[in-house]
């Protein structure tokens, strides 16, 4: 049994692997409730080795997911080429570092739940993401690409997987970096690093990449195999405690937008412009891991593999015949592949593919019974109905999907990574025009342009969406199919771009105006029994009375805090916001059957998370 550890920069985890596979993985926030918590993953490592039944001294390797000294020697290179401007980062950084971080042996072994007596096993950050992306994968053979920030070094990389055994054979170094550029822009337009990109890129369709040709022509010299030099006048990572300074600020017309203030034109269009550049780096990088290999399937993974848009560009590019993208892709990822890595390179253990992935859908977290959820209820003294059957627990929560009703469904085993994939997801009809609004403002409490993915059947995806390829991970958006489109006139195309962001969501431009975004694309979850489960049988049942197998999905969670991981983490988000209904394992829930008390405590729930 191999324990691999994420820890100390960003979203820490754990992750099991053993002779049978992938066992279980689980990122630290679900437990303490700190979104993308950095601290030791404690908890993660003692709910994966009770879900193994293992004891700490069982476990074979402790392996953990980057090489601090490597990390250390980027960062001190890095301050002696800036110096002496960047005192003041430098300072703040350096206690740390020397207390903990360049003691990580030491510090992982009082940590860890057990005395370890072995050796730790220290793997490349970018080897533990091409790890997690080529190891699950269900390809024999296959190209790498892993982008991201930055690890020790590396910020991109170029590998092929062959068997048991991984190769990187290009890489991309600090401070070039295809993560940052993205963040530097995240952060421009207002919003949190490392945790608002995905609103960057869901604001991006609403806009023009009208700064394309300048970020090409001033910030980046961009090569025809993908790699690019950036021109580090108009960052500020290098040396100091923002991403971009002044001269970034006049280049694309003042201070960055403060947080929480209306967003302008501006960053709308600095949005679908980064967006455009990202897009085309990626799709250069593709190009040239192919020439690079002569392989035609290529599998993704670092944080840059999250952007779905870019993901959907490089599939029907036709690239590649394939693409596999590890659902857990940013540094929780990283736990996932130095165990794989571990597992199968170093001990050189046989590996045989799955036709589908080894994933396990990357429900990998923890669930529970019908028993724990009724002790909790009971405890608690929470009225609630119970449904032995579950037929009769599909049909009620189809009923109230049918009248309109936003259901807190919580199944099964947690999901391991970002992506809510209907064991932990807030649900609704996609066929209701005010479901994305309602959903937005009343129960995520998040900004109004934020578009929602699709659940489908996967038999069905064909029929309503440009999709020739399972998205079982949320990880591809495809266009919306031209049959199930409301075309609009030119005249109010014109008009939307004259409207605050909020009426642009509300114009309906498909049967399910829920999940078509304004660029007539959604975010898509294929899903199949195998995979799913009950959750894939609730959709079937809802195609049943409605004739439309797509359902609204998105993480059960409010903004700012991490996904619901126990029936109390459930219970506390749905009497705190505008969800009818709750479905824990059999159990149901409605809301107006709920103490007021239990109802009065919104407004301390709300101000426990920091909205990012």
């Amino acid at each position: 049994m191999i324990l691999g550890i994420s820890a100390y920069y960003h979203d820490s985890a754990a992750a099991l692997v053993g002779k049978n596979g992938i066992i279980a993985a689980a990122q630290e926030e679900g437990f303490t409730r700190i979104k993308h918590d950095s601290s030791f993953p404690i908890h993660a490592i003692n709910y994966c080795l009770e879900e193994a039944n293992l004891n700490f001294e069982d476990l074979e390797q402790v392996v953990f997911y980057e090489k601090p000294f490597l990390k250390f020697d980027r960062l001190l290179e890095t301050y002696v080429g800036f110096a002496p401007v960047g005192l003041h980062s430098f300072v703040k950084a350096m206690p740390q570092w020397l207390k903990q971080k360049l003691h990580l042996p030491r510090e992982i072994r009082k940590q860890l739940p057990g005395k370890w007596n072995k050796s730790i096993v220290f793997t490349t950050h970018h080897e533990s993401h091409a790890a997690s992306a080529f190891f699950p994968s269900p390809f024999e053979e296959a190209a790498i690409l892993t982008m991201d920030g930055v690890g020790e070094w590396d910020t991109a990389t170029i590998g092929v997987g062959n068997g048991n055994h991984i190769e990187l054979l290009k890489s991309m170094q600090f401070p070039d970096s295809l993560g940052l550029l993205y963040s530097a822009f995240t952060y421009f337009c207002g919003f949190k690093v490392n945790s608002g990109e995905y609103k960057l890129m869901g604001l991006a369709p609403y806009g023009s990449p009208v700064y394309k040709d300048k970020i090409f022509s001033e910030i980046l010299d961009l090569n025809e195999d993908g790699s690019f030099r950036l021109n580090l006048d108009y960052f500020n990572y290098c040396q100091g405690l923002t991403m971009t300074n002044e001269k970034f600020d006049q280049l694309f017309g003042g201070p960055p937008r403060r947080s929480e203030s209306k967003i302008t034109q501006r960053e709308i269009d600095l949005a679908a412009s980064i967006q455009a550049v990202t897009e085309e780096i990626v799709l250069r990088m593709a190009k040239y891991a192919k020439e690079l290999s002569g392989l035609n399937k290529i599998c993704l993974a670092g944080g840059v593999a999250l952007n779905c848009v870019a993901n959907g560009k490089l599939l029907r590019s036709k690239i590649f015949d394939q693409i596999w993208i590890q659902p857990a892709s940013g540094d929780a990822g990283g736990a996932l592949g130095a165990a794989l890595f571990t597992h199968f390179q170093l001990m050189d253990k046989k590996r045989e593919p799955k036709v589908t992935d080894s994933m396990k859908g990357s429900l990998l977290g923890p669930s529970f019974t019908n028993e724990e959820v009724e002790h909790f209820l009971t405890h608690s003294d929470t009225p609630h109905h119970f449904y032995e059957n579950e037929n009769d627990l599909l049909e009620i929560v189809t009923e109230q999907l049918v009248a309109g009703k936003i259901i807190g469904w919580f199944q099964g085993r947690k999901e391991f990574g970002p992506r809510a994939l209907g064991s932990r997801s807030i649900i609704g009809d996609a066929r209701n025009s005010k479901m994305q609004t309602k959903m937005n403002l009343s129960i995520k409490f998040r900004e109004s342009f934020r578009p929602f993915a699709p659940s489908v059947l996967e038999e069905e995806v064909d029929q309503y969406f440009d999709l020739d390829s399972p998205s079982p991970y949320m990880l591809l958006v495809a266009p919306v199919a031209q049959n199930i489109r409301k075309n609009l006139s030119t005249d109010k195309t014109e008009q939307m771009q004259n409207l605050d962001l909020l009426k642009r969501v509300k114009i309906e431009r498909s049967d399910l105006p829920a999940i078509t975004h304004v660029d007539y694309s959604a975010r898509v979850q294929s899903i199949n029994e195998e995979r799913n489960g009950r959750y894939y049988r609730l959709v079937k049942k809802f195609n049943q009375s409605t004739q439309y197998p797509v359902i609204v999905n998105t993480s059960f969670n409010i903004r700012g805090e991490p996904i619901v991981c126990t029936p109390q983490d459930a219970y506390r988000c749905f009497v705190c916001t505008d969800m009818d209904i709750l479905v824990m394992e059999n159990f149901v829930l409605f809301k107006e059957e709920q103490p007021k008390s239990n109802l009065a405590a919104k407004e301390e729930y709300l101000a426990s998370f920091e909205l990012d």
